[in-house]
């Protein structure tokens, strides 16, 4: 048990600084940098260097008690500083996922609305496209068939709106509600309903995998909070912005390629392991489709409430 404590502390220590205290203790010496330098003079390094040599030589640091007492202050902050971004980045992974986009608070969800319109429109537009090159691709002569090349063009427009028709005002939301769709069309199932009972049966190395893609996902929503906590530094240091701003784009491409990872490893998990589901519920063995999906709904869904008589 002591053995068992002491590699579960060291793990947790770990994961506190890696996660917490490193990215935190960066973010406050470049606030430091930035208070000390201001806008009149943001990247004079030489003045940055005159600034920490004076600090170095203050009373206050020069004494053993002085330096305990910086550094618990800096990891204090840096844990703060972590756990600030984590919170940010909670709302951000809310945000790029929309999955309750329609209770959202005015003017919020009025936006998120007339978003998810414009994004039907544009879609509806290049699926027409895409639909028309392709009944051109059945043309009896050649010349009138298109070109390779534009039929993927079309196809690469559609999907950079949404894999499927957009319900939701975020391409990340919609990818991730894609594979709810399409389990729904192709096997009449429904994700949310099947997944708990999918998970227990799913083997430790697929878990494994799901979760480092759920965790994916997570990390490039902490990344957009960090975007955000360096934003208020550019009040009294400029390069804070453009450093903010390239947060935010990274965060942006890595929650697209995690979110679009995270979707296809639920999708295909399902498909690939429902007959097992449909096994331990003692359904008749079929091939994956509707008439499998429709049962294992049918035993999965639980029956309405029943009121009771009215006294």
């Amino acid at each position: 048990m002591g053995v068992l404590l002491g590699e579960l502390g060291k793990k947790l220590a770990e994961r506190w600084l890696t996660l917490l205290v490193l990215p935190g203790a960066l973010y406050l010496a470049v606030a430091a940098a930035g208070h000390a330098l201001g806008h009149s003079a943001a990247l004079d390094v030489g003045q940055l260097i005159h600034a920490i040599s004076n600090a170095a030589k203050a009373p206050q640091v020069t004494t053993v008690g002085g330096q305990i007492v910086l550094l618990a202050a800096i990891l204090a902050g840096a844990a703060a500083a972590g756990l600030a971004a984590q919170s940010l980045g909670s709302v951000v992974e809310r945000v790029a996922l929309a999955a309750g986009w329609g209770v959202w608070p005015w003017p919020f969800g009025e936006l998120a609305e007339y978003r998810v319109a414009r994004r039907q429109h544009r879609w509806d537009e290049a699926r027409a496209e895409y639909e028309s090159l392709m009944l051109r691709e059945r043309a009896p002569r050649p010349a009138d068939r298109p070109k390779i090349r534009e039929r993927h063009r079309a196809a690469r427009k559609c999907e950079r709106i949404s894999v499927e028709r957009p319900e939701r005002p975020t391409w990340s939301g919609d990818r991730i509600h894609a594979a709810t769709v399409r389990l729904d069309r192709d096997a009449h199932v429904n994700l949310l309903i099947v997944w708990p009972h999918l998970w227990i049966l799913l083997s430790e190395e697929i878990r494994g995998e799901i979760g480092r893609g759920r965790a994916a996902l997570t990390r490039a929503a902490v990344l957009g909070g960090w975007a955000l906590l360096y934003l208020p530094l550019a009040w009294w240091w400029w390069p804070a912005a453009p450093l903010s701003a390239t947060l935010l784009i990274i965060s942006a491409r890595r929650l697209r390629t995690a979110s679009d990872t995270y979707a296809a490893l639920l999708e295909a998990s399902v498909r690939l392991h429902l007959t097992d589901l449909a096994d331990k519920l003692r359904i008749e063995e079929q091939p994956m489709g509707p008439l499998l999906g429709g049962e294992v709904m049918r035993r999965l869904n639980s029956p309405a409430p029943v009121s009771g008589p009215v006294s």
